[in-house]
């Protein structure tokens, strides 16, 4: 099985899932070819690196565009409904979810494994802490109390 490592923060969490940061429009067609039919978007279209139609391009591919903007200062557990649904809804599926640089989605995705969705608590924890380690707002969301009121923490910097 193919691997895109020349997207931002590519992993593939299972034979269905894969996430990355904000693909290219060229990158979204380098996906569309490992035989992906949905698109996850949860980077907001305002965000720095967004693609300016990026519906149009994931449409024009032939894919599912499902988009659900989550302000990186403010997750909310009604964003999380709408993954989960997005997710279990399209379980036949293969599918890519990405943000702008993967935090939101590693994150929602520790979440998820969290409430017994049948991945692996500790393959998503590793997974989303080769991106980052969610501080501030995030710890909330994901149910780290340790972790509230410090900083987000990114992978290569030394913490």
């Amino acid at each position: 099985m193919s691997e895109l490592t020349h997207i931002l923060n590519w992993r593939r969490l299972n034979a269905r899932l894969t996430t990355s940061g904000q693909p290219t429009e060229g990158q979204l067609a380098d996906i569309r070819a490992l035989g992906v039919t949905h698109i996850v978007n949860l980077g907001p279209h305002h965000n720095a690196g967004a693609l300016e139609d990026e519906a149009g391009t994931v449409g024009g591919l032939g894919m599912k565009y499902i988009y659900i903007p989550v302000e990186f200062d403010a997750p909310t557990d009604a964003d999380f409904e709408a993954f989960r649904h997005a997710i279990d809804a399209n379980r036949n599926t293969l599918m890519h979810v990405h943000c702008i640089y993967n935090a939101r989605v590693s994150a929602f995705f520790y979440r998820y494994a969290a409430a017994e969705s049948g991945l692996s608590r500790e393959a998503a924890f590793k997974n989303m802490e080769s991106i980052w380690r969610p501080g501030s707002d995030w710890a909330a969301f994901i149910d780290d109390p340790a972790a509230c009121g410090q900083p987000n923490r990114y992978a290569g910097e030394d913490y």
